[in-house]
């Protein structure tokens, strides 16, 4: 077994739930073989294409980061809205906010990483990272 993989994302597989309004979905947590935390991406094929369907975490006790890396997403987090551009990261830490995002320009692409507070513990160590300011 593999103790590393490198690949362009390019070159992974995408992935549809089948309905015709899907964006493009790389499962690079399936295609990357990791098994400790959810991570996909999603590219958005035109304007106002939903890059994430309205959702909480409740049931999973899920945090997620959100980090669009191209483009711009329009997110709306309980009944409040967010404008994520290129280089932003949103993190949801209370799994009970509902969530969606939709493309503001075609060819946004977002990056998703969730975990359970059960299937991963920081091992962030605040003596490291003294000018990083703390929520």
């Amino acid at each position: 077994m593999a103790r590393w993989k490198v690949s362009r994302i390019t070159e992974i597989p995408t992935v549809s739930d089948g309905a015709p309004d899907d964006p493009i979905w790389y499962p690079l947590q399936h295609a990357m073989g990791i098994e400790t935390f959810g991570v996909n991406m999603f590219v958005a094929d035109r304007i106002d294409q939903m890059l994430v369907e309205e959702h909480d975490e409740r049931e999973s006790g899920q945090q997620e980061l959100y980090v669009v890396l191209e483009g711009a997403a329009l997110f709306r987090l309980d009944q409040e809205r967010a404008q994520l551009d290129r280089g932003t990261a949103l993190a949801i830490t209370d799994p009970s906010v509902q969530r969606s995002a939709r493309a503001v320009v075609a060819g946004t692409t977002l990056l998703v990483i969730g975990a359970g507070n059960d299937a991963f513990r920081s091992t962030w160590n605040p003596a490291h990272f003294d000018d990083i300011p703390r929520p």
